[in-house]
């Protein structure tokens, strides 16, 4: 059984799936789903398109360079059948997927490396620029505003437990409401014979 390989996002196209498109010259081009194939059709480069094989592989989001790579090329050599080669072909089949996928798990970290940091000061950034939008006791001082790079985590800390105490405390106060509704004060006014309003004795 052989796994052909997408001709425009190089997935895998297993038998009796796919697009098979035979041009002029009889070169057979294999797409996986025709949205490969549309787009092969409508002349895009697959180097330009951020879900291809090949943009992930320009752009340094895959690896490119690696002994583990060479054993997914295509080989048309045939062999003579052989028991034993097979069974070692299996086992070297499992592990290779094994090490590879270990290797890209290392790639990925790697790439990753940093991104706490950088969204870290993207977020600083963004507090610094929008402190209108926040509560009054969490704004910081005109003055405090250029001394933000290093920033004090314990009142920080302090800041956001106060909030959320304040938070809690209006929860409360606004279930006590709910549960006890306010009861409403009557009060009647009499009329005077000679005119006028007399007050009446009011229900609390």
């Amino acid at each position: 059984m052989r796994i052909e390989t997408c001709y425009f996002c190089s997935s895998p196209v297993y038998p009796s799936k796919g697009i098979t498109f035979v041009r002029n010259d009889a070169k057979a081009f294999r797409f996986c789903k025709s949205k490969c194939h549309k787009n092969f059709k409508m002349k895009r480069n697959p180097r330009k398109l951020a879900w291809t094989k090949s943009f992930r592989r320009a752009h340094g989001k895959e690896m490119t360079v690696d002994s583990t790579l060479t054993f997914a090329q295509r080989r048309n050599i045939p062999v003579r059948y052989n028991r034993d080669l097979v069974a070692t072909t299996l086992k070297a089949m499992s592990r290779v997927t094994e090490i590879r996928a270990k290797r890209e798990r290392a790639f990925y970290k790697a790439r990753m490396r940093g991104n706490k940091a950088r969204q870290r000061e993207d977020d600083r950034k963004l507090v610094l620029e929008n402190q209108h939008l926040l509560p009054p006791s969490e704004r910081y001082a005109k003055e405090d505003v250029e001394e933000m790079v290093d920033v004090d985590v314990q009142k920080v800390k302090e800041k956001v437990e106060k909030r959320r105490q304040e938070l809690a405390e209006s929860e409360l106060e606004s279930e006590e409401e709910e549960v006890l509704p306010k009861l409403k004060s009557k009060s009647k006014l009499k009329m005077k014979r000679g005119g006028g309003v007399e007050a009446m004795d009011v229900d609390t």
